[in-house]
């Protein structure tokens, strides 16, 4: 069992014990975290940002680690998200393998990883730690969160547990629940980790780590997050050169987008724990945000902008992306401007599918920045 930690990490330490939402407490947990910018006098430039799946708290470069970060181009001074003006906190998600507390921490009761001792692991789970680090930081009210992808979930979860608690909200290639197409490849992706023999109820280690179900999870997840016009214009059908095919199996690599996911899912598989996969993997399928509106999402959304509790709301949807559909994000804005938000809804037209929001910047950041500049 490893973590995968950055440099420049600080930790919160969340309330103890801390209640999961499907039950059972965690003691001595944490949070990992960075931040950017500095936070003002009066408290109220603060921007919260929840990532997807896998990344860390490392977004950008900053004074504890100069590194680039896995959002370069969007955060900073001057960039769509300006660290001049924004006070900036991004954790690494609970539940994840890179410094927050997880299945692959130790667990204090016993001094061995949690493994699948780790609770039950909700999005809900994922924003209230995070609401706590940002109150932890003397944060009373954020001028707005930014969550993509799973960190979409997360947002809408944020507003639903803590009305008020952000003035704005950015919904970037999010959902209120999700599709059934979405939580078929999940369960395929866990069932490929689960059914490697070296996977072993989850009790790997280095030297025996399902690395054959990790691969071919990752493979279906990059097959999702990118389009088929992306696949089509960037690789055709072009076949790799005698050298670069995989000996004699006569049904080894052949095509080069074969081979791109290959080497995308070896560079992967031994910088996330499987387990931690599972967990997070999972959250993301239970997740319904109508539990918080009578079995209605739409009425859910209306709450969380009633009373001008979210003053202003973005909602960026990609027309190419399949695993969280365009329409899933035109509804977060029809809901939220139901309800009183001034919320808007941005489609953008990119080739790139759900992860376009990390690669097309020129898409993506000017439509960021106006909003954020507006707010």
């Amino acid at each position: 069992m490893t973590e995968f930690i950055p440099p420049g990490t600080r930790w919160f330490d969340l309330p103890s014990p801390f209640a999961m939402k499907r039950g059972g407490v965690l003691h001595g947990a944490r949070l990992a975290y960075e931040t950017w910018g500095r936070l003002n006098a009066a408290r109220d430039n603060a921007i919260l940002i929840l990532t997807g799946l896998s990344p860390n708290a490392h977004v950008a470069a900053n004074a504890d680690n100069p590194g680039p970060g896995w959002w370069e181009s969007m955060l900073g001074p001057g960039k769509p998200i300006d660290s001049t003006r924004w006070f900036v906190i991004c954790a690494n998600s609970l539940g994840g393998c890179k410094g927050s507390t997880g299945p692959a921490s130790l667990d204090p009761a016993t001094g061995d990883s949690y493994r699948l001792n780790f609770p039950e692991l909700a999005v809900e789970d994922i924003a209230q730690s995070a609401h706590a680090l940002v109150r932890g930081l003397g944060i009373e009210r954020l001028a707005a969160t930014i969550g993509c992808s799973m960190g979409g979930m997360s947002a809408l979860a944020y507003s639903a547990l803590h009305p008020g608690a952000t003035r704005a909200m950015v919904n970037i290639s999010g959902a209120v629940q999700s599709l059934p197409f979405s939580i078929a490849i999940r369960s395929l992706q866990r069932e490929a980790i689960r059914l490697d023999p070296h996977w072993n109820e989850g009790r790997y280690d280095e030297q025996s780590y399902p690395e054959h179900g990790m691969r071919m999870a990752r493979k279906l997840g990059v097959i999702t997050y990118r389009s088929s016009l992306e696949w089509s214009g960037r690789f055709g059908r072009v076949r790799l050169d005698g050298e670069a095919r995989e000996g004699e199996d006569p049904f080894g690599l052949e095509f080069q987008v074969e081979s791109y996911l290959e080497g995308h899912a070896r560079r992967f598989v031994r910088q996330f724990d499987p387990n931690c996969y599972l967990y997070l993997s999972r959250s993301m399928d239970w997740f319904d945000l109508a539990e918080y509106g009578h079995g209605d999402a739409d009425a859910a959304l209306r709450a969380i902008a009633a009373n001008g509790a979210l003053e202003n709301a973005l909602s960026i949807g990609v027309e190419t992306d399949i695993l969280f559909p365009l329409q899933q994000q035109e509804q977060i804005a029809d809901g939220l401007r139901a309800g009183g938000a001034k919320a808007s809804f941005a489609p953008l037209p990119s080739p790139q599918g759900h992860d376009a929001f990390l690669v097309d910047i020129a898409r993506f950041g000017p439509v960021v920045g106006e909003f954020l500049g507006g707010l």
